[in-house]
């Protein structure tokens, strides 16, 4: 489904930085008539239509304090997560990783879903091309990031009986300071969130918002693992998840 951002009403995890930061201007160049700013620090915004949420998506104490704040919402993007070098060696490298990228993005995600479900909105899930090519320097990242992507694919099939979509973006290396020291080709944030929002309003189930990933899309979308997804997603008898 296509969902137009205009006069909607968006929450943005990891907004204080980088591509979450650059998700807020965005959202609100697109019209959107409300968007909390999520953060763990607190945050200064000069824009009224901004509204700073204190959000640590570790602490669930902190995520229902943040859901009694929202009194509706149309879109939720899970954009914090954690990307920190490993080389297999260490196993809390993955705890602390899927604690992050996997864990906590599904505890936000029920968390909201009450909302999501009134508004019949969306989940957009900051996944990573990561999740289906391992980056050999960031194991535990890659790991965790493939195991978001078949998150997203089983909420997509289990909140459909709900009206509430779920999109995965794939981007390739952004410019941030999670990766700003790989000495790599990177996107702007500000290029990957406007490609990210084309993508939730023309209703791209995956959204590739880079030139790298872009490379990806069309053999994706007409693949053998797309179709699978679709198979498999029509054995759920429409049982949403409990909230």
């Amino acid at each position: 489904m296509s969902l137009a951002i205009a006069g909607k009403t968006v929450l943005v995890t990891g907004a204080n930085r980088g591509l979450g930061r650059a998700l807020v201007d965005e959202a609100l160049r697109r019209g959107a008539e409300r968007v909390y700013a999520a953060s763990r620090q607190p945050m200064v915004v000069p824009d009224a239509q901004v509204t700073p949420l204190m959000l640590d998506v570790t602490d669930p104490g902190k995520i229902r304090q943040a859901v009694e704040s929202v009194e509706y919402l149309d879109i939720l993007i899970n954009n914090a997560g954690v990307s920190v070098p490993d080389d297999l060696s260490d196993r809390s490298a993955f705890e602390r990783h899927l604690a992050v990228n996997l864990y906590r993005t599904l505890d936000a995600t029920r968390a909201f879903l009450p909302s999501l479900t009134r508004s019949r909105g969306a989940v957009v899930n900051i996944v990573s091309l990561g999740a289906v090519a391992a980056v050999s320097v960031l194991p535990a990242y890659s790991v965790s990031k493939a195991a978001s992507l078949s998150l997203t694919q089983s909420l997509r099939a289990l909140l459909a009986g709900r009206g509430v979509s779920v999109y995965a973006v794939m981007p390739g290396p952004i410019d941030t300071d999670m990766v700003r020291d790989l000495d790599i080709p990177k996107t702007p944030p500000e290029d990957v969130a406007r490609a990210t929002l084309d993508g939730v309003e023309r209703g791209e189930e995956e959204i590739f918002p880079d030139s790298m990933s872009a490379l990806l899309a069309d053999g994706w979308r007409a693949g053998v693992a797309k179709e699978l997804e679709r198979q498999n997603a029509a054995l759920v008898a429409a049982e949403p998840i409990a909230a």
